[in-house]
């Protein structure tokens, strides 16, 4: 049987080069994504594999069952869950508006809640039918997810839900199967475009005209997400390695536990948190200038 993968986010970053590896290994394709014309050209690019693509908000539970039911009727049980599709957002965190609050856990973590409880359960019938059946179900989360950074508290509280699903989705599974595995995808600043994610904001969650905090982190966002090293292809292959291992835990800057280390130290040994720029102290004292500049 033709493996299917199922990828949120496909239009783009790593969703898109997810997607242009699982054909290489010859698998059906669902691509889904909020953005119809970078979904279309997404798509045109699979020739030689089938491919569903549906425009679909993850945010919302009706469009996300329409989704699951259509992947059900054409391949069956997917083989491999990537719920990919993320948006950023920054800025003190009390001048957050609720749409800020609304539309980013609407898509960074009510998204991976749909594509898990509508996906685990079709995931678990086919194992259940086929003991030679295997899946694998990728959350993707951030390093923000380990780490608080400040002036991007909203972002945060999103993947640190993921982190917790996942992990909770990870020992779940190890209870009622062998034969389903789950990882979450903890990747830092790499060019994706998902420091422009407000391009797709829906209207219902307009904008408020974004306070200087927020300015300020759009900016840092957009230098260092642009200034990365890493590419989207190069952690779409740590996320298939991962799975070829049955890893967990994906890291596409590995330095970047050195900073999980000492928050957990932090919470060991009941300190406070300690200064996130404790390393570069000029980034620290940059950005708390601006911020208290009248």
């Amino acid at each position: 049987m033709t493996p299917t993968a199922v990828i949120t986010g496909a239009g783009s970053g790593f969703g898109l080069e997810t997607a242009r590896l699982a054909a290489r290994r010859g698998m059906n394709l669902v691509l889904v994504d909020v953005q119809a014309d970078a979904l279309d050209r997404a798509a045109a690019e699979f020739k030689d594999v089938q491919v569903l693509s549906r425009v679909v908000d993850v945010a919302k539970a009706e469009p996300m069952q329409a989704l699951a039911d259509a992947v059900q009727a054409r391949f069956g049980a997917p083989h491999f869950v990537f719920n990919n599709a993320g948006v950023g957002s920054g800025g003190l965190i009390w001048e957050n508006s609720v749409s800020d609050w609304e539309w980013v856990l609407g898509v960074n973590l009510m998204g991976v809640v749909h594509g898990v409880r509508l996906f685990t359960p079709m995931m678990l019938a086919a194992a259940q039918a086929d003991p030679a059946y295997r899946g694998h179900i990728v959350n993707t989360a951030s390093m923000a997810g380990m780490l608080n950074p400040p002036n991007m508290g909203v972002y945060n509280v999103s993947k640190h839900a993921v982190v917790s699903l996942s992990e909770t989705l990870y020992q779940d599974l190890s209870l009622v199967t062998d034969q389903v595995r789950a990882s979450v995808l903890c990747p830092f600043f790499v060019p994706t475009g998902i420091s422009q994610s407000h391009r797709n904001r829906p209207g219902e969650f307009a904008a408020a005209r974004p306070t200087k905090s927020q300015l300020i982190s759009q900016a840092q966002t957009d230098k260092a997400v642009n200034s990365g090293k890493l590419t989207a292809a190069d952690v779409a292959a740590l996320v298939f390695d991962a799975i070829d291992h049955d890893k967990f835990y994906i890291f596409s800057h590995p330095q970047a536990l050195a900073g999980v280390q000492t928050r957990l130290e932090d919470v060991m040994q009941q300190r406070n948190p300690t200064d996130p720029f404790i390393d570069k102290p000029e980034i620290g004292a940059t950005l708390r200038a601006k911020l208290r500049a009248g």
